[in-house]
């Protein structure tokens, strides 16, 4: 059995690293791979867990080496993923999940077109900048300048949904989890042939719904939130009180 490339990408916030670790409590055979990365660890992260954290002098000299298979400098810090570990599961016949930022899933994707691209949006700013300030307090420390350069970041970010075959609005987490699981589930069965549980067609039905083709009404009022698609092209994200955050 072929093992399947999925690429899964978000703005800061928007909850990916959740649903990736659901997803890999519920579905077997899907490898994650560890980024390295050249910032610091936050809070509770451990090295070798949730990254390889390295210096950036070690990062270039990996870059240099060749060891990459994507990598991309993302708020100040280097982050890439090992070629090795794409080579590990591909040969084992496993699934591998990386996930990266929208810089890296374009290097990926001109490597390897097959892979199953998947993006994750917020429902809207208000949800996003109050899910980044809460990180950020869990974290310690509440920086208003990189929050906002963090929100700004994200219109850029979601403008590049188009290049995504999968979409998932991330309003509801145990709903996102499904549609995640059913998107790894039905990409195996149309692929490789595997069978799927007896719940078959509403698998195929969950994860065809998620397709971007199928997904413009549901994204609709979030890319009108995040001023994405306007008249004018600009972002207007709507930075003004945010005194119902706190």
């Amino acid at each position: 059995m072929a093992g399947i490339l999925f690429i899964i990408s978000a703005p800061s916030g928007s909850g990916k690293s959740t649903l990736v670790s659901e997803l890999r409590k519920q579905v077997s055979g899907v490898e994650f791979a560890i980024s390295w990365t050249t910032r610091a660890p936050r809070g509770s992260e451990e090295n070798g867990r949730e990254y390889h954290f390295t210096t950036r002098e070690e990062f270039q000299r990996m870059i240099d080496a060749g060891l990459f298979l994507e990598h991309a400098e993302v708020f100040d810090h280097l982050y890439g993923t090992a070629r090795l570990s794409l080579d590990d599961a591909l040969s084992a016949g496993h699934d591998l999940l990386l996930d990266i930022d929208v810089q890296g899933a374009a290097q990926v994707r001109a490597k390897m077109p097959e892979a199953v691209g998947i993006f994750v949006l917020p429902p809207n700013p208000k949800e996003l900048r109050t899910r980044l300030r809460n990180r950020s307090r869990a974290e310690g420390v509440v920086n208003e300048a990189e929050l906002y350069r963090r929100l700004s970041e994200a219109s850029r970010e979601i403008e590049k949904y188009r290049d995504y075959g999968y979409i998932l609005v991330n309003d509801s987490l145990p709903r996102a989890v499904a549609q995640l699981e059913a998107i790894v589930q039905a990409e195996r069965y149309y692929r490789n042939g595997e069978p799927i549980a007896f719940r078959s067609r509403r698998t195929l039905e969950v994860a065809a719904a998620c397709l971007q083709a199928n997904s413009q009404e549901r994204l609709k009022p979030v890319l009108e939130a995040f001023g994405i698609n306007g008249p004018d092209g600009q972002q207007q994200l709507p930075f003004g009180d945010d005194s119902d955050d706190d």
